[in-house]
């Protein structure tokens, strides 16, 4: 991700497109509406319009989310922040959902990790930041709910270092922890930062100073604490690297902040350091060749597809990740996969739950468009050439179960529920070459009480998810008549996913190997690119 190229128009060059990632609990949700809080796009965090709802966090927008408290399923959401037009993508916490993750971090530029300060790196953390480094996206760091009890500084710091094996510059260092976190000293600007405990929505007191020696600082710092402040950041200085933007735009650092999400402390410095060192816009790898964000034409991928949104509409919604070009709404675009042109009228921006038609976008943006099922997770979207974008996974699912309808006469109202959810990225629906009926695959349990939940408020259908004598999936890819070979002969585990691509059933490891061992001339794979 370095800056070789020529400057970028400055509608796409003042875009930011990032995605907030972390261990469920962390505190992402609360961080998310802080931003749109700062962004000017809420007046008070978890405020909705309906009043008896006003607590309601403003990303999660699926019935099951409101209830639990969890984020299920990416939304993304645009709002200005001074000279930046900021582009988040709020992401499930839950490793239950980590697929609808790894397909989001491909139409992001930047991510930001959260972690706990009392917690530090954990294990879904650890996941998402390797498919972040995969991906050589640039990453900010912000160590949450420092007001309460959490580990030393530096402590965090090797930990994170050590974990993900990156270098960890700080941007700002805590003053304090738990009942006696104060705020931190901005090691970027050289400022004072005071938290407000007051009012969890109020932005924090900033002392303008001239560095750790400026005598201001006894005014608002305990003696004692300040002489803690000086000696750490004179070790940190001296111990850590020092914020460098190259290194930050290829990966191989991280900047990092501390504070209170739910205190609103340390955001807008988190913001700040967003949208001064945050990428612009990158260039997006197709099949064909690298699409730069500055060219004319305009291109876009299909990253995500959310069905019922609003459930009075009954609509399905593809986010669309602009790789390049200027839209305007009503322009006519090719859907690459079926060669056919698609008027795009009603394109969406989102800020959660609620949505704006969006007269023209530019590269970096995600809209949002509403389709009848024409588009799926991986299609192209151009002015006429044809591109398929790379690097949007599926993966085998983790847990299979069969399906049942309640009522044995809504069978064909099943299918089409599943194949909706398919189509969406929500789980894998496998059908069986013997048999009827259908084999759900998901990655994590939860899943498929999400499904059931949504079979029944969206289609008014109640199910039963069964166990299933199948344990894992394989996509099997080679020759045509060698795969109907194999096929004839394993039809007891043969299947075919939603777009007819044929799949292995597995009970045991051993049936995997056996395969391997008789049929070099047939690929198993354990995931799937969604380029098409």
């Amino acid at each position: 991700m370095l800056d070789n190229r020529a400057p970028l128009p400055t509608e796409i060059a003042r875009r930011r497109t990032f995605a907030i990632i972390s261990h469920p609990d962390a505190g992402k949700t609360t961080l998310t509406e802080k931003f749109l809080l700062f962004g000017g796009a809420i007046q008070m965090a978890g405020q909705v319009r309906a009043k008896g709802e006003a607590r309601r966090t403003r990303s999660d927008f699926m019935k099951m989310e409101q209830e639990r408290g969890i984020s299920v399923s990416a939304s993304a959401m645009s709002f200005d922040f001074g000279d930046y037009r900021f582009n988040l993508v709020d992401t499930p916490g839950h490793s239950d959902f980590s697929e609808d993750t790894y397909r989001t971090l491909t139409a992001v530029d930047a991510a930001i990790m959260v972690i706990d300060g009392a917690k530090g790196v954990e294990s879904q953390t650890r996941k998402l930041f390797e498919v972040c480094r995969l991906r050589d996206l640039p990453i900010l760091t912000f160590c949450n709910k420092m007001d309460r009890e959490s580990r030393d500084t530096f402590e965090i710091i090797d930990e994170i270092q050590e974990n993900l094996a990156i270098d960890v510059a700080p941007a700002s260092w805590p003053i304090g922890m738990g009942r006696e976190f104060i705020g931190a000293y901005d090691l970027l600007h050289d400022r004072l930062e005071i938290m407000d405990r007051a009012d969890r929505n109020k932005v924090a007191e900033t002392v303008q100073i001239t560095g750790l020696d400026d005598p201001k600082l006894a005014d608002h710092i305990p003696a004692a604490q300040l002489a803690t402040l000086r000696e750490e950041v004179a070790m940190a200085r001296e111990l850590l690297p020092a914020f460098d933007r190259k290194s930050f735009r290829e990966g191989h650092l991280t900047p990092i902040w501390f504070g209170s999400a739910i205190n609103s402390f340390g955001v807008r410095e988190l913001m700040t350091g967003m949208g001064e060192h945050g990428p612009e816009p990158q260039p997006q790898n197709a099949a064909e060749r690298e699409i730069a964000p500055e060219e004319a034409s305009v291109t876009g991928f299909v990253f995500k597809v959310q069905a019922n949104m609003d459930p009075k509409h009954r609509d399905r919604v593809a986010f669309v990740r602009l790789a390049s070009g200027h839209f305007e709404r009503g322009m006519k675009l090719t859907h690459v996969r079926t060669k056919k042109p698609m008027a795009v009228s009603n394109p969406v921006l989102f800020l959660a739950s609620d949505r704006a038609l969006a007269d023209e976008a530019w590269a970096g943006d995600i809209i949002g468009i509403p389709n009848h099922g024409q588009l799926r997770i991986g299609d192209a979207l151009t002015e006429g050439e044809a591109l398929r974008f790379t690097g949007i996974p599926s993966f085998a699912p983790e847990l299979l179960q069969t399906v049942r309808a309640g009522d044995p006469m809504k069978a064909k109202h099943l299918e089409k529920a599943l194949m909706q959810f398919a189509e969406e990225g929500a789980a894998k629906v496998f059908k069986p070459m013997l048999g009827s009926g259908f084999i759900v695959g998901v990655v994590g349990a939860l899943q498929f009480e999400v499904l059931a939940s949504r079979i029944e408020q969206e289609y008014g259908l109640p199910v039963r998810f069964e166990g299933s004598q199948f344990t894992s999936a394989r996509w099997l890819s080679g020759d045509k008549d060698a795969i109907d070979r194999f096929a004839q002969v394993n039809k007891g585990h043969m299947a075919t996913d939603h777009d007819g691509d044929p799949v292995f059933l597995t009970r045991l490891q051993w049936d995997i190997d056996r395969v391997v061992r008789d049929h070099p001339e047939l690929k198993l794979t354990a995931t799937k690119e969604m380029m098409v």
